[in-house]
This record gives C-alpha cells, structure tokens and sequence, in this order.
C-alpha cells in the first residue's frame, strides 16, 4: 500500500446553495426513518450537538457543508415527533484541489460525512409499540437507502449494497456496517503540449462504507466513498499515446498533485474506516 499522502492545509470551504443540496446526507423520506431511532435517553433543549471526527486523520480533509434543521415531524397517536439533524461533509482536500488543477473538474469522489440525528420527544416517550427494537429495524434500512441517495447525489451512480456486518466503534458500541460499490464519472479535459486540450470523460468504479448506531442518545451515521483505482489511471487513459499522465499532472499542478491522484485505494478505504469508527 502506497503512502498516504500528507494533507495540505485547508480552512473549511462552503459550496454554492445548489452544491449544498446536491451534497446533503439527509434527504426526503428516507429520513424519517433514521431519525426515528434517536434520544432514546430522553429529551433534549436547544440545537443538536454537531457530530465529531476525533481521529486526527481529518486533518487531510476539509469540511464542505454544515447544517442545523428540522428534517421530519410525523405523529404517533397525540404525540407529534418532530427529529433535528446536524450534519458535517468533507472531501479529501489533496484530491479535489489535484482533479480541479489538471483535469478542470469540480467535486471528487473521496468523500465522507457524519451525522448527529435528536428526536425530541425521546423513544421513552412515545406510545407503547414504537420501541428501540422497532425503529433499529428501520433506521437501518432507511440509512442505506439515504446513503445510496447521497452518493447518486454526489455523482456516484449504480449503487449496490454488497456486504453487511458489524463493527466496533471507538465509543464502545456497535454499528451496523455496509459496503457499497458504485461508479463515478470524471468529466474534464486536460491541456496538450501543441496547446489543443483532450476530454476526460472516464468512469472509475467507487467503494463505500457505511455505519450506523445508537451512541446511547442519538442516532449516528457515518460513512464515505473512495475510488477502486488510481485517478491518475483515469487521467492516463484519456492521454494520446505516448503522454504520460504522472508528467502531464506534474506540469498541470505540481509533484503533490500527481501524488494525490497516484494514491493507492487501500489508503483511501483506511481512512474512511478510521474516520467513520472515530465519529462521536
């Protein structure tokens, strides 16, 4: 496995408002069903807690979106539950910077997210025959459907689930875990040495993880996306022969850039399960 490649540093960017929407975890229906399982402790007042990456490998990735809403209300019996999420989204920085220097594309497809989900009021609460057990069944199978949502959002497409278990987190709870494959487009064009310019219109096959549970309070759901090969491969394959895409980059951006795209997938999919086990 290829060394991870050192981070630059990045301050925490925003989107326009359509890119915000496009990147959003937490969408539609898909919703209510996450959130069903949340503050089973009991209620809670003011803003929901942001989720956070302890693990100190986000420190190669730079937060793209932030936000504080309400994002379902439905009624059981007398009692409205209305559910408040806050949410984090990152792209890996040295990718997205690499793909927007040399092939003139915006977004990547090294992402990852974390997501605090508080229903107000508690499981404790509710009538008898909505339980935890219940709801566990459902906000797992909603959490894979709005994942699949975010990554086609996201411009990852032909999403299928293909494993299942579970895992440990660094809280001590267990999570409920999948991996998913999927494609992605990169779609640019990259400058020629006579000064013409060649498209990049290649797919690269995407893996995902994801995780979801119950920190005692909250619903947590964490996961990420990485390519099964190196971009620069992709880049490669849309060079004229005999251009070598690890100069062409280089000349494009810098040794950094050819660097990040030459990262081995093993690496990306180390970090996005460290991050995802690191979420609190």
């Amino acid at each position: 496995m290829s060394k991870r490649p050192t981070g630059r540093e990045a301050a925490a960017s925003s989107r326009s408002t359509a890119g915000v929407t496009r990147r959003r975890l937490l969408a539609g229906g898909a919703v209510a069903a996450v959130a069903g399982l949340s503050g089973c402790l009991g209620g809670r007042d003011g803003p929901v807690p942001k989720p956070e990456v302890t693990s100190d490998r986000i420190d190669d990735w730079r937060q793209i979106d932030e936000s504080e809403s309400t994002v379902f209300e439905r009624s059981y019996g007398p009692i409205t539950v209305r559910a408040r999420e806050s949410t984090r989204i990152y792209e890996y920085v040295d990718v997205a910077e690499a793909l927007a220097e040399t092939v003139d594309a915006s977004g990547s497809p090294v992402v990852f997210f974390a997501t605090r989900i508080d229903l107000r009021p508690a499981v404790d609460q509710l009538p008898a025959g909505v339980g935890r057990d219940r709801l566990m069944t459902e906000v797992e199978a909603a959490a894979t459907d709005a994942f699949r949502a975010q990554l086609r959002n996201s411009g990852i497409e032909n999403v299928e689930v293909v494993d299942e278990g579970i895992t440990t987190v660094r809280s001590g709870h267990t999570a409920t875990a999948w991996k998913l494959t999927g494609e992605y487009a990169v779609d640019g064009s990259v400058p020629l040495p006579d000064g013409s310019t060649t498209a990049v219109s290649e797919t690269v096959g995407i893996e995902s993880r994801l995780g979801v549970w119950h920190d005692g309070t909250d619903v947590i759901v964490a996961g990420g996306a990485y390519p099964t090969e190196p971009l620069i491969e992709v880049v490669d394959d849309a060079l004229p022969d005999p251009i070598d895409a690890e100069t062409s980059v280089t000349e494009l951006g810098d040794a950094e850039s050819a660097d990040a795209l030459a990262t081995d997938p093993a690496a990306f999919d180390e970090d996005v399960s460290q991050l995802l086990i690191s979420v609190t």
